[in-house]
């Protein structure tokens, strides 16, 4: 059965090292649903999370062979425990004078925020579960959406657990 998976991925801070990783899942014909990439607290590594696809057999696929890739220094799938996943999302909505309160009230229950107005639009800022933020896009149905811009998936292990050295 296949299920979503979010590997969380140590590896060093180098030119060339994201393009081995994504390149590693083409050759393979594996799906990167997100990638999100950013130095850590050490200025020699940096931390990428990946978001795919596919059964056990095939995720443990893929754990194996970025265990092979040189700049990999450690690496997690985060849903095989407990963890924390958000992702950043961006959305400008007409803001018109029928819609601007439909759209306040709306940012205001997912725990949006707006961040930017003009006459006809409001840019709202929201955090939260990928369902989370579909849902919000969901039921702004009746709103026109002119832009959404998503991070894609970040996570850390709950509790104790943590990806470090």
């Amino acid at each position: 059965m296949n299920r979503k998976h979010i590997i969380s991925i140590l590896l060093e801070n180098e030119s060339g090292a994201l393009s081995r990783v994504a390149g590693l899942f083409s050759a393979r014909a594996y799906n990167i649903e997100s990638l999100t990439v950013a130095p850590t607290d050490d200025e020699t590594l940096s931390r990428m999370t990946v978001v795919t696809s596919g059964t056990e057999e095939i995720v443990e696929q893929i754990m194996k062979q970025l265990n092979k890739l040189v700049d990999v220094v450690k690496l997690i799938d985060l849903t095989e425990s407990s963890f924390i996943e958000r992702e950043l999302m961006l959305a400008k909505v007409e803001a018109t004078s029928d819609a601007r309160s439909e759209v306040k009230r709306l940012a205001d229950i997912f725990r949006g925020r707006i961040i930017d107005v003009t006459d006809n639009t409001y840019t709202i800022e929201m955090t939260g579960k990928g369902e989370k933020l579909d849902a919000f896009l969901t039921a702004l149905s009746s709103i026109s959406i002119y832009e959404v811009v998503r991070s894609g998936a970040i996570g850390i292990g709950r509790g104790e657990k943590s990806l470090t050295l």
